[in-house]
């Protein structure tokens, strides 16, 4: 069986390299007799794999000494509670909702205090990116929220919003390494890695360190405290082990790839491929405003919920795997990660093109 191309949202495609290399280690990691899912998080060679991953991902997006690096559990929607009890002292914070995942945060937020939704686009079923260059930021608000990359929608902030000296805070699960960012401009920028990073069930949290506290909210657990993981330097409890051991192997490839600025250029060459024959084709039709396009996740539809279903199910026959759109949304939804091949979405617009005039 060769492998597919593979267009899932997440769990998603990840670098043949890095998965051949993590084979040949399988059973014996660098002469330890042991494969990395059977050492002990407090072994030396362990630690060293911890370390070295952190290092990565700091050269990486050149992250400033005064963040804390964090690698924890419970995915990015955990983040969602632990956000709030981290960091609303005054029990207001400030929500921008542009898709479901942004939708959930601020609905969780508001089981700690209160929630302003400050600006929304969920009126056009979340297909674009409000102008956040002037908003209602609250006073009194502890932070800014914004999910920067809405993989079910296929928005992007291309600019970040304007929170008026407020604590920005951004999930950025769907894009995270896939270009340059600035990380000063935010309080925390986090992510669930298993979109462009490594496999389900690590979340890596970027925070500045005046937002590591012990002044957290009332009967916030040790293990929601950012402190507990920050002074244990993610080693408290057993944490995700081989997850984070195949994140630095990614964050070794992006480097050898030319870092985030190649990267930038490699998801844009990539995404044009896709965007231009949708912005011309008679059949398929892209979601978003133009100028919000993500260059990760790219929804499109033909407008026939039949067609769509043939559309998914001759396309998996032809080895494009995971295409099928979101419930929300419909159609289809190609998500092109880091380690998705330029030939990978090549394929997929010449099955587009064929499909196009077979169905017309």
């Amino acid at each position: 069986m060769s492998r597919v191309y593979n267009f899932s949202a997440g769990p998603a495609v990840l670098p043949e390299e890095v998965l051949k290399e993590a084979a040949e280690e399988m059973l014996d990691y660098k002469g330890t007799g042991m494969s990395v899912m059977e050492m002990s998080h407090r072994s030396k060679a362990f630690e060293e794999i911890i370390t070295e991953a952190e290092q990565d991902l700091r050269d990486l997006m050149n992250i400033p000494d005064n963040y804390r690096v964090l690698f924890l559990q419970g995915g990015a929607s955990q983040q969602f509670a632990m956000i709030p009890m981290n960091l609303m002292k005054n029990r207001v914070a400030d929500y921008i909702v542009t898709g479901q995942w942004a939708k959930k945060a601020a609905k969780e937020a508001e089981k700690y205090g209160k929630v302003n939704r400050i600006a929304s686009s969920e009126d056009k079923t979340f297909s674009y990116i409000p102008d956040c260059s002037d908003l209602p930021v609250s006073e009194d608000a502890d932070y800014v929220y914004i999910c920067e990359n809405n993989t079910i929608y296929g928005t992007k902030f291309k600019e970040l919003p304007n929170t008026k000296g407020k604590t920005l805070v951004a999930d950025v699960s769907s894009c995270f390494l896939s270009e340059p960012v600035d990380v000063t401009k935010y309080g925390i920028i986090y992510g669930g890695v298993q979109k462009n990073i490594g496999p389900a069930g690590v979340v890596i949290v970027i925070i500045r360190e005046d937002l590591i506290t012990e002044d957290v909210l009332p009967g916030t657990p040790t293990m929601l405290t950012y402190k507990t993981h920050a002074d244990a330097k993610s080693l408290y409890n057993t944490p995700p082990a081989y997850g984070i051991y195949i994140c630095g192997k990614v964050f070794k490839w992006i480097k050898a790839q030319g870092g985030l600025e190649a990267m930038k250029v490699r998801n844009e060459k990539k995404a044009k491929v896709l965007y231009d024959y949708l912005d011309q084709s008679r059949l398929f039709k892209g979601t978003v405003v133009p100028k919000d396009r993500s260059l990760m996740n790219v929804p499109f539809v033909t407008g026939d919920a039949d067609l769509d279903a043939k559309f998914v199910k001759e396309a998996k026959a032809a080895g494009l795997e995971n295409l099928k759109g979101h419930r929300t949304v419909g159609g289809m939804r190609a998500s092109i990660y880091n380690a998705m091949p330029y030939e990978g979405v090549v394929a997929l617009v010449d099955f587009m093109k064929k499909f196009e005039e077979e169905n017309l």
